[in-house]
């Protein structure tokens, strides 16, 4: 069974960075693409990046491009996101999630991280 566990969010001032992980198990990643997104209360879900495994592709929601970077350590089937400047409105629960490449349903999420930027 998959599982996704995220860890490294905090508190920080705007203008600040903060760098989330997310853990993989339970199977071989290679045909999976592993997604970040990111709920604020009374906000729908946002998708902000995504980067499939075999090849590394990368791709980033409009709101965070030339900000966030998304990566991947294949020894530690872990995850990254480095967020860099920071905004008040970054502030949301943070998820990890996964799925196939052959199929558009994000079939696994873990439970979240908080990121709370102060102005």
């Amino acid at each position: 069974q998959v599982q996704l566990v995220e860890s490294g969010g905090g508190l920080v001032q705007a203008g600040g960075s903060l760098k989330l992980s997310c853990a993989a198990s339970g199977r071989t990643f290679s045909n999976y693409v592993i997604g970040w997104f990111r709920q604020a209360p009374g906000k729908e879900r946002e998708f902000v990046a995504r980067i499939r495994w075999s090849s590394g592709t990368e791709y980033y929601g409009d709101s965070v491009k030339g900000r966030f970077t998304i990566s991947k350590d294949n020894a530690k089937n872990t995850v990254y996101l480095q967020m860099n400047s920071l905004k008040p409105e970054d502030t949301a629960l943070y998820y990890c999630a996964a799925r196939s490449n052959f199929v558009s349903d994000w079939n696994y999420w873990g439970p979240g991280t908080q990121v709370t930027v102060s102005s």
